[in-house]
This record gives structure tokens, sequence and C-alpha cells, in this order.
């Protein structure tokens, strides 16, 4: 179980703080549970209240400052994801972005990048589905490690970036 005050990620929400964990009865049982009351970090004002015990959706630990740098570190051997035929590009997205898995989302974003140059090179622009899922991958890999690291998340590209190229 989690505690109050640490931050987690929750499944496509991204990065939540739990601010609070509750007990309510819920409207269709009479046993009460324990809920964490979230708060994600980059969407002021929101809130979500999930029970404890929930399975459906994946909550896991933030990742640790260590292991932001050492997964940067990683990425140049993060292969792209394959995906073979437009028809499941969409349910591939959907279920890399579900995983909450930040190399997942590595090798999404770097196919997403590989088909992007590709079009760029065919007089093509990048499809509406993968400008999505390509902003969507980004916001949560670049949230979670700014908050590990330390840095706002709009700078995070760039440090990632400068990382890569060995401007350590």
């Amino acid at each position: 179980m989690y505690q109050k005050g640490q931050y987690i990620v929750y499944g496509i929400r991204g990065v939540c703080e739990i601010s609070d964990i509750i007990t309510m009865e819920p409207p269709d049982s009479r046993q009460r549970r324990l809920y964490y009351e979230l708060h994600p970090y980059y969407q002021k004002g929101s809130r979500i209240v999930v029970p404890v015990d929930s399975g459906k959706t994946v909550i896991r630990p933030l990742v640790t400052r260590e292991e932001a740098v050492r997964l940067i570190d990683e990425i140049p051997q993060i292969r792209e994801m394959n995906v073979e035929t437009d028809k499941q590009r969409e349910a591939r997205y959907k279920a890399a972005l579900n995983t909450c898995d930040c190399r997942v989302w590595i090798s999404m974003i770097k196919a997403l990048y590989v088909r992007k140059q590709d079009r760029l090179r065919q007089g093509k622009k990048m499809t509406d589905l993968d400008q999505r899922y390509f902003r969507t991958a980004g916001e949560n890999l670049h949230s979670e490690l700014a908050l590990a690291l330390g840095v706002s998340r709009e700078e995070m590209a760039e440090c990632i970036r400068s990382r890569v190229k060995g401007e350590k």
C-alpha cells in the first residue's frame, strides 16, 4: 500500500500525488473499502478516488532519480516498437500506454518518430492518430522523469536529448 503524500503513476492519468487514504462504503456494497484520493500532478484541480485494492488500472511508484538517469542512459539501446500493419497500430499504441512502463513508452516514441521521418520523406504529414499517441507517450514519460529529476516537464525533452548525446 502506498502512503499519503507519495507520488505514483496511475494508468494513463500519469503522475498523481496521494493526498489522502479514506474509507468509504460504495453504493453497490455493504462493505467499507479503503480508497486513494489522487490529485494528478499536471492537472491542477482534478481529483480521482480509486480503491486501494483495484486491479483494473496500473498503479506503480514513480521511478527514483537513479532509475530515471539509468533509463535515459539506456534510451539508445531500447528498440522501437514493431507494428506490422496499420490495422493494429492504434491497438498497439493504446496497449503500450496502458502498460505504464517507461521503456515501452520510449519504444513507442521511437517507432512514431521513425514513422514520422519516413512520412516526411514521402511528402506526407504525421497522421492525427500518430500525433496524438506520440504526444501522450511523450507527456507521460517527460512528466514522470521531470518529477524524479527535479526539472520542469518542459525542460525534460532537452535534458534527455543532451544526456543521450553525451553532454551529461
